[in-house]
């Protein structure tokens, strides 16, 4: 089931100030090796900075929210899966269900999903097939101009992806966000509006992995960028975050995003246990919203 997130143990209106961390801007371009490389934690060549921010509660504008607008949308979605740390049950069941919310949302041709990550603020991290991760602290957008198209050749094939092209099909990647515990009171995910955030702001930066370097940008901080969570989000709640759009006509095309910790959070709250799931949206008319 799909509807719009209405509301929320939390107030409305429930904005806070905390600090996010941004890239500080330099003159090379920027590069950090991945725990994929390291083993452990990332490990970066450029500088970072911790400003804060007002953050506003979503939850008021959650009927207006438009994923081609501000780039992310909250939407109230249950799913059948008893274990979200089952991965078995994540493949054969959670990706079916993301599809589905996808296709819909859409009108989509078809949605694939190609990843899915946990995460936790816990002393360990969550475990994933490929190691222990927590919340990603800096502010980003997973793909670029450049990376973005990559990925689709690398998830649907190179003949695939030009086909497409050629035919003037509509591919979204998009981030599927939920909390695998709730409702969050630990580490939320901050998201920008995407129409505050100007393109110089957008950072692009290379993440070395064993085999190959992709790319992601970073976001240096601007005043004019405006900033939401949704507080105390439940498992029966997820985020559409925008990461990607073939269509470049003024509509979002990148969504940063990134955790925060606030001096509210009460001191008893549990860990932040989240999923995120990417999937790229194939809309071969062009005609979904």
């Amino acid at each position: 089931m799909t509807q719009v997130a209405q509301s929320s143990s939390a107030p409305a209106g429930a904005s806070v100030v905390a600090p996010l961390t941004f890239i500080v801007p330099q003159d090379a371009k920027p590069v950090f090796h991945s725990t994929a490389l390291t083993g452990g934690t990332q490990k970066l060549f450029f500088e970072t900075e911790s400003i804060e921010v007002p953050i506003a509660d979503m939850r008021p504008l959650s009927h207006e929210l438009s994923i081609d607008r501000e780039g992310f949308e909250l939407l109230r979605h249950t799913t059948e899966v008893v274990d979200l740390y089952d991965d078995d049950a994540i493949e054969n069941l959670y990706y079916p269900e993301i599809e589905a919310l996808l296709n819909t949302r859409f009108g989509a041709d078809r949605t694939v999903v190609f990843d899915a990550t946990r995460r936790s603020d816990g002393a360990e991290g969550a475990p994933n097939p490929d190691g222990l991760r927590g919340p990603a602290l800096r502010v980003h957008v997973d793909y670029t101009v450049k990376s973005g198209p990559q990925r689709i050749a690398d998830i649907l094939g190179e003949d695939e992806a030009e086909r497409l092209a050629e035919d003037g099909a509509r591919i979204v990647q998009i981030n599927v966000w939920r909390p695998i515990s709730g409702p969050v009171r630990r580490s939320p995910l901050a998201l920008a509006d995407a129409s505050s955030v100007g393109a110089g702001e957008l950072i692009a930066t290379d993440q070395v992995f064993p085999d190959r370097v992709g790319e992601i940008y970073q976001l240096a901080h601007a005043p004019t960028q405006r900033w939401y969570y949704a507080p105390e989000i439940t498992p029966d709640e997820v985020l559409l975050i925008k990461g990607w759009d073939s269509i470049d006509d003024g509509r979002a095309r990148f969504t940063p995003h990134g955790a925060f910790s606030f001096a509210e959070t009460p001191a008893d709250a549990p860990p932040r246990e989240s999923i995120e799931v990417r999937a790229l949206v194939v809309m071969e008319s062009a005609k979904a919203a």
